[in-house]
Order: structure tokens, then sequence, then C-alpha cells
């Protein structure tokens, strides 16, 4: 759609039967807004008229804030006036008609055509369906990767529009690649498109299997085919099982094991145990933790960030506060409820008690005094243990994890005060971080 229109070129087209493509999303603007074109024959611009702009303005913005959640807040302004001179051609003789979309956080004003693609062919798409949809009681639509120009979270207001505006009323078909376009709620609706020749490796393909197929069983699409489904499905498992509205983001799953296993040690015994609300999310790293507070923090989460601290880390973690990803009090490192320089989740346990967790996952037979630099991160140390004893494996921070919780009913009489009073700590001072109910 066009942001600007001639009235009478239009007018002519409409009473002519020679509409532009541009034509319909604009008459599906007036339609939408309650402003029939034989309206707008006026050129005086009265205030009956500058109302009945102003109210049509305002139903069509509240029309897209339903379906349009991005982070600013839009409103249209309509304009009627006679021409300048130097308006653009086609716009130097009579009336003209002129829409403008304001960022209302900026209280600036652009024209609809400066509005990026993405944002013309949503909002386009939208006019266009008000129109066809007053003229037609039965309709199939057949569409072409819809919203390929937008990004991810507008695709998924575009799947929000179609299941609402569409889906209960007419026949919807459409062809896409981006996994943003696959609903997750509704698998059984895809099919999947391949061309069998072009994906097989076997250069005397049968002459009568060649052809693009339109298929519903999974199991005959190729990797290639598969992967947007694929991707659509990690995303949504991703997050509904690993973000929710209160996001702890540890460094790895050993952290969740240790605090899973830990909070229902501190239920049987009474004490605090980790709010279930919340969510606990490894992220694989702290290299990579401040890249999910920037991107789960965009989604307007409670965000919390429990990490190992390393003195040579120090400074990515003070970035995450610095660089005003997070506030200061919601970084939080587990060398803080042990009061060492250095300090893993598994500093938090009793030496020896972490040494029978690896004795029995490793069936070794280490003692403390076995393990050189008692300054160091036990997890160090029994790290480089392995590494001079030339053991077959290699230490793996997740093997003792996992054994802890696997065994967790065998130790809940064996974990001693200091590490229960540490746990339960840690535990009280996040479940402060969460917002009161």
């Amino acid at each position: 759609m066009n942001g600007y229109e001639n009235y009478a070129a239009l007018h002519n087209r409409v009473t002519s039967n020679e509409l532009k493509t541009s034509d319909y999303p604009l008459l599906g603007f007036l339609e939408l807004a309650g402003l029939p074109l034989e309206q707008l024959v006026s050129q005086n611009y009265t205030p009956t008229l500058k109302a009945a702009l102003d109210t049509a303005a305002q139903r069509v913005s509240r029309k897209l804030a339903r379906y349009w959640s991005q982070k600013y807040e839009i409103d249209f302004e309509l304009d009627i006036r006679p021409f300048y001179p130097n308006d653009p051609a086609g716009l130097r003789d009579g009336t003209n008609l002129w829409i403008r979309v304001k960022d209302v956080s900026a209280d600036a004003f652009l024209e609809f055509n400066d509005r990026s693609r993405g944002f013309i062919w949503f909002f386009s798409f939208l006019l266009w369906y008000a129109k066809v949809r007053e003229e037609q009681n039965h309709i199939i639509l057949l569409l072409d990767e819809p919203g390929l120009s937008l990004h991810g979270k507008a695709q998924g207001d575009l799947l929000k529009y179609f299941e609402d505006e569409l889906g209960q009323k007419h026949q919807l078909i459409y062809t896409a690649h981006s996994p943003f376009m696959v609903d997750p709620k509704n698998f059984a609706r895809v099919r999947i498109v391949q061309n069998d020749r072009a994906e097989s490796t076997n250069k005397e393909f049968p002459k009568e299997q060649e052809g693009t197929k339109v298929i519903s069983e999974v199991l005959r699409a190729t990797s290639e085919t598969l992967f947007p489904l694929q991707a659509a499905l990690g995303y949504d498992i991703t997050q509904s099982l690993f973000v929710g509205p209160n996001c702890l983001i540890v460094e790895g799953v050993s952290d969740f094991l240790y605090l899973q296993g830990m909070s229902g040690i501190l239920a049987k015994k009474g004490m605090e145990t980790l709010n279930s609300a919340w969510t606990i999310t490894p992220v694989g790293g702290l290299s990579k933790v401040s890249t999910f507070v920037a991107l789960l923090g965009a989604q307007k989460l409670n965000l919390a960030v429990l990490v190992d601290y390393h003195t040579k880390d120090q400074q990515k973690i003070e970035n995450l506060f610095k660089q005003k990803l997070l506030e200061k009090k919601n970084v939080l490192v587990y060398k803080e409820f042990i009061k060492r320089k250095e300090a893993d989740v598994e500093d938090l346990f009793d030496p020896e008690f972490f040494l029978t967790l690896v004795n029995d996952e490793y069936n070794l037979s280490i003692n403390t005094t076995e393990l050189f630099n008692e300054t160091d991160r036990i997890a160090k140390r029994v790290e480089v243990y392995f590494k001079t004893n030339n053991l077959p494996d290699n230490f793996n921070h997740y093997r003792p994890a996992r054994y802890f919780n696997e065994k967790l009913a065998t130790f809940v009489d064996k974990i001693d005060d200091k590490t229960l009073e540490r746990f339960q700590k840690l535990f009280k001072k996040l479940n402060s971080l969460l917002p009161a109910e």
C-alpha cells in the first residue's frame, strides 16, 4: 500500500473498475476506518471532516495493536489536503490523502512509505484482507512465503492473525521456509513439500517418481526438508522447558542438577528451598550468559544469574550489570556463600562429600590429602589429579552431579550442616529476587 494517494485518481479507478494492486489495501483501510470514499469528496478541511479522520485513525490503530506486539506503540494519522507544488508525481493536482505513522514513545511521525518493508507488508495484508472479506463469503487464500520480510517475533504476530481472523472463516494454505511460520501447537496441519529427485543421490532416479510431492509422513522427509520443523519444535521446547517468567541462568547442567537436588534435600529437612517459581536455565558456559541475558531480557522476564567465580572472569561477570543487562543484586556468584576467592557450585559441598561422589561415579578411592593446592577450587583440584595420574577418563563435572541426583535419597542424612546452611542461604537470596505476588 502507498501511504498517499490522489483522491480523484483513486475515485476514477474505483468507478471504472481499474484498480491497482496497491488500491485494495488502501480501500480496506478506509472501510476498516469507517470512512467511505464518498465521504472524502469535500475538499474543505472542516472540523467535521477532521473529527472523522481522527476517529478513523484511532479505529485502525486499535486494530493493528491487537496483532503488532512490537515494543513500541504506534498510532496512525490521516490527512486530506490540496496538493503542494513539491508533492510526489501524481499528487500535483486536486486533493490528496496522506497516511502517517507515529511512534508514540519517541513522539515522532514518519510517512507510511518510510516505515520498514516488513511493517508495510504486514499492515497492507491486514487491510487487503479487510477489503476482500467484505466482498467475498467463500475464500481460499494461497500465500507464498507470507511475512518473509518480518523478523521472528513479528512472524509470530502474523500467525496469531491467521488463526484469529482467517482460520475461523476461510481456508488458508501457505508455504514457508521459516521455522517461525510453523505453529508448534498445530504440527498436524503441516505438510512437507519435497522434490525426491533433487534430494536423491541416485543417478538413475525412477522416472515415475520424479516431481515435487506433498507428503504428511515425517519419516519420508529428508533432513534438509525437515529443518524448519526441527527448528520450530526445538524453539518451542526451549521456551516451555527452560524459560519461564522467572529465569535463573546458570552455566551448565551440573549446576541445574545440584541446585534441584539440594532443594529437594532441604525440603525433607524442613528448611527453605529454591522457590518453584524459578526456572533454572543452563546456557553452556559463562561466555554464553550475556547473550542469553540479552535475549531473555528482551522478553521482559525476571532474570537472575548464578555463576562460578574465577578471577580471570571477573570482568565478564561485572559487565552483566555495568552494561545495564541486569541489576547488580541479580548477579550472584557462588563465592558469596562460602567466602572463597574463587568458587564453583561444587565448593558449596564439604570436600570429603564431593570426593565421595567422584569416587563412587568413577570407581576410585581419592582422599583430600592426595589433591594438590588446598586453596584451589575442589573441582579444579580433582581435574588436576585426573591429569597428573593419567587416568583413562577425563574428569567431567556432569558425571558426579548426575550420580548425586540418581542416588539423592541415600544422601539426605549424609549432607553436613554447613553445606545445608550454605545452600539455604543461597536459596533465600534467590527467592528474595522474585517479584512480590
